[in-house]
């Protein structure tokens, strides 16, 4: 990520597609900007966090079909293929991670870590899909993976505690 492909919050401001695409300017942090994208999810997580299980599917859908769009979009505008600041993929891939997970503050910040963990390390085939897959929907789909992977390991832990 170079300084001069950054944007300030102002141009983000006006522009709709690259304030979502950088989560409400939580990408702008200089340092983790992905981790900075997954804690900006954390409070629209607690607005859906109540919905029906078909009903939040279905925002997961959608969330995760414009983030498509979003993030190729912010791509080719920055003319950078997934800019570090771009983390719509990370908010939505939060999403999925808690989708059904148990209520509670210990378990959000256990999807919060688990979602990190696969993420930042990209166990295969997370790292080949992120290296093989490009565009919008190359971005979004290593962390939908990662999320997957990170809602599996949560369910189960939940499965065997509760």
């Amino acid at each position: 990520m170079t300084k001069q492909n950054t944007p300030t919050f102002g141009q983000l401001l006006r522009d709709p597609v690259m304030l979502l695409a950088f989560g409400f300017g939580s990408g702008l942090v200089p340092k983790g900007p992905g981790t900075a994208g997954t804690l900006a999810a954390i409070p629209l997580w607690l607005l859906i966090a109540g919905l029906n299980p078909a009903w939040y599917l279905l925002v997961l859908v959608a969330t995760a079909l414009l983030g498509i769009y979003l993030c190729g979009a912010a791509s080719r505008k920055l003319g950078v293929h997934d800019h570090g600041g771009i983390v719509w993929d990370e908010m939505v891939g939060y999403w999925i991670t808690m989708f059904m997970a148990p209520a509670g503050w210990g378990w959000a910040l256990y999807g919060f870590v688990l979602f990190r963990i696969f993420d930042i390390a990209k166990p295969w085939p997370i790292g080949w899909l992120d290296r093989r897959v490009h565009g919008g929907a190359g971005i979004m789909l290593d962390d939908i993976v990662a999320a997957l992977f990170a809602a599996g390991i949560l369910q189960l832990t939940a499965a065997f505690m509760l």
